[in-house]
């Protein structure tokens, strides 16, 4: 039973149904039984919780908020040995309870962990279970005895565009959780729907039709109207993740009992396509993005605590959270996003806002990685967005040279890969930065954009691939430790652009999507097929000198253009983008005031 005062930290998750994540990210079991009730124990049988989704920071959490000790309450039947661990930052594990305990079925059993708080260095707490006897546990959480003066007032701000199925399912699930949660009241779910589809009939919901101004103006639009309705943060997801309801607990309760105002909470990404892996836990932006612990084997518990332990180390410049999980108050927003219309608008606001960045273990969304999603279009706005940051961010300024360089290395990464379609599309972007802020204006919507991209787009797009097809051709194995003397020769001749009679000699590879970032296989081939996920879909590119010359040579001149007119070029962002990130200015943009 609770107590009145009582706040739960974090509840322990046994599993989600909604989610495909690997079991062992929640418990590890011998002779239990994971059913809709709660765990069944044979004799003998154990658990054991230092897992992604039921470890508790308590080295974050403590540091971070208000806490009245720290307890870890267990529900269930039968007679159990109990132990609770704790590990140092380092990795250092020491017990810090064992006992034997009785479930009566009736209420919850509490034991008191406070005894963590006065550690020198708090890292991360989890206990594990053996039964005596069959038992059950039906549940467990960890709670503190502080209660926060006031519960924040939390708009939940969706995002979506010509996904109507897949954001019914995910408000429908949210507006179940928030009817019964302890504090459902102080939450508020809007969904802002950028294809005008319609409302789903989801009751509780706070529907908003907006015109296609891409993430950027779909989150501005959702802010807008979370600090019209009172509320004190906010919270933006994408459409596309899929998450656990545990999600908003904990991310609320750590809100509301944080120590600091400018708070916010950044959830990891999980990738469909690995499931026991970090994508990230956060990320670094400077010159490019750079995940934290990207990667990381969430089974694995040593690289858990070295997960948290990065967690819990003083964040770098540049530190941000994405847009498929980030929560952050609305006191003191200094600015509202950049007009990116998508990719690139969470870092910038990140670091425009300064916030006091989190992340919580167990805070994750599993979606679709961007290697996936990877097309001229894709990495048009991705150039896009890094030269803006550079432009508008003063940490982030590194001068004339430094920007041309951001955008010629995207140019040259693509060249070697002989994508010159997504080279053009390269080129226009720094093309389209340069033309200054005003651009951004013009094209909120993209559609214009869009459309150019899509006319030059004729190769690298999938499309089925002839069956039977010609097998690859491997003369040798680039990336084998023989041929390291020869990958001086590769880079420097841009994987042969300047060698004679390459294609006679060269590789013809097969590569999954998935690894289109990876240059393994690049090196020492003339001919690349991309494969999507079935492998029947591709698209296959070569060696082209007559391509890549005249490309050089565009790049030549808009880069003697850029480093020429740079001064210029930064002070025209520097004086336009307070406006361009100023709650007038959206709501011009977005219709919702007429301009004077």
């Amino acid at each position: 039973m609770a107590i009145p005062g009582d706040v739960t930290l974090q509840h322990v998750v046994f599993d989600d149904a909604a989610l495909a994540a690997d079991p062992a990210l929640y418990l590890r079991t011998d002779a239990v039984r994971c059913q809709q009730d709660g765990l069944h124990f044979k004799a003998g049988g154990k658990a054991r919780f230092d897992t992604w989704f039921n470890a508790l920071g308590i080295g974050k959490w403590a540091r971070e908020c208000h806490l009245d000790g720290v307890f870890l309450a267990l529900r269930g039947r039968g007679e159990f040995a109990l132990e609770v661990s704790h590990v140092t930052p380092e990795g250092q594990l020491s017990r810090l309870l064992a006992c034997e305990i009785a479930l009566d079925g009736r209420g919850e059993r509490r034991l008191d962990l406070s005894a963590c708080l006065a550690l020198p260095k708090p890292g991360l707490i989890h206990f594990s279970l053996g039964a005596r006897g069959p038992g059950h546990l039906a549940g467990a959480r960890y709670l503190t005895r502080a209660a926060p003066t006031a519960w924040p007032h939390l708009a939940i701000v969706i995002t979506t565009f010509q996904r109507v199925k897949e954001v019914r399912q995910t408000v429908t699930r949210l507006t179940r959780y928030l009817a019964q949660a302890e504090q459902g009241a102080q939450m508020r779910l809007f969904l802002v729907d950028n294809d005008r589809a319609g409302a789903p009939d989801v009751p509780g919901l706070c529907y908003l039709p907006n015109p296609n101004l891409g993430g950027a103006g779909g989150f501005a639009r959702g802010l807008l109207e979370a600090k019209a309705a009172g509320c004190s943060h906010c919270l933006f997801m994408d459409d596309d993740a899929a998450f656990g309801m545990e999600n908003i607990h904990r991310t609320h309760v750590f809100l509301a009992l944080n120590r600091h105002r400018e708070a916010a909470v950044a959830g990891a990404m999980i990738s469909n396509a690995n499931p026991a892996h970090l994508w990230e836990n956060g990320a670094v932006f400077d010159r490019r993005c750079r995940p934290v612990s990207g990667g990381a084997d969430l089974r694995d518990p040593e690289q858990l605590w070295r997960i948290e332990a990065r967690a819990l180390a003083e964040k770098p410049p540049g530190f941000y959270g994405g847009w498929w999980f980030f929560a952050f108050p609305l006191a003191g927003l200094r600015h509202y996003p950049f007009p990116f219309f998508v990719r690139g608008d969470d870092i910038n606001f990140a670091l425009a806002n300064r916030f006091r960045i989190s992340t919580l273990l167990g805070v994750a969304s599993f979606q679709d990685d961007f290697a996936d999603k990877e097309s001229p279009l894709t990495l048009y706005l991705d150039l896009r967005n890094h030269l803006v940051q550079h432009l508008t961010i003063p940490a982030l300024r590194i001068g004339r040279f430094g920007c041309a360089g951001i955008a010629l290395w995207f140019i040259l990464r693509n060249a070697v890969k002989f994508q010159y379609e997504t080279c053009d599309a390269l080129l226009l972007a720094w093309q389209d930065v340069m033309v200054g802020p005003r651009f951004f204006t013009d094209n909120a919507d993209m559609a214009a954009r869009r459309a150019a991209i899509a006319a030059l787009t004729r190769q690298e797009r999938f499309s089925p691939l002839p069956q039977p097809r010609r097998a690859p051709r491997h003369w040798f194995a680039a990336h084998r430790w023989r041929y390291i003397p020869l990958r001086p020769l590769w880079r420097l001749s841009l994987n042969g652009h300047l060698l004679p009679f390459y294609g006679l000699w060269a590789n013809q590879v097969e590569i999954p999507a998935r690894a289109r970032s990876s240059y393994r296989d690049v090196w020492g081939s003339a001919c690349i097929t991309y494969l999507d996920a079935s492998g029947t879909r591709g698209y296959k590119v070569g060696l082209s000198r007559r391509r890549f010359l005249w490309l050089m040579a565009r790049c030549g001149a808009t880069w003697l253009r850029f480093v020429l007119g740079y001064g210029a070029l930064r002070s025209a962002y520097g004086q336009a983008y307070g406006q361009m990130t100023s709650r007038r200015y959206w709501r011009r943009l977005l219709g919702l005031e007429r301009t004077p």
